[in-house]
């Protein structure tokens, strides 16, 4: 797994997240160059956030949400091809609130 390219990796993310949860938004940040050195990013896992909207998460909790998300990512978190997942999992209505607001 971690030999899918890095620039293929953030599109991986998304398709994953897209086939697992009932998605309205998605997005992907590649953060690795931030984490340039660190002991992950030396062995080829990637640094990645990923904000998610989606009516799935509604009635769970953060714990739950985040759950759903590194189960959608299987073995591509396993093998290291992500090494840290910095997410954002909010219901459509939760999105809609200005940020300073949000959970």
């Amino acid at each position: 797994m971690n030999d899918i390219p890095r620039s293929e990796r953030p599109g991986m993310i998304r398709e994953r997240l897209c086939h697992a949860l009932d998605v309205l938004h998605v997005e992907v940040r590649d953060d690795s160059h931030l984490h340039a050195g660190h002991a992950g990013a030396r062995a080829g896992g990637g640094h990645y956030h990923v904000q998610v909207i989606s009516d799935d998460f509604a009635g769970r909790g953060r714990l739950q949400r985040h759950r759903l998300i590194y189960d959608a990512m299987g073995d591509a978190i396993r093998d290291d091809c992500i090494h840290a997942l910095s997410i954002e999992a909010l219901t459509p209505a939760e999105a809609e609130r200005p940020q300073t607001n949000r959970q």
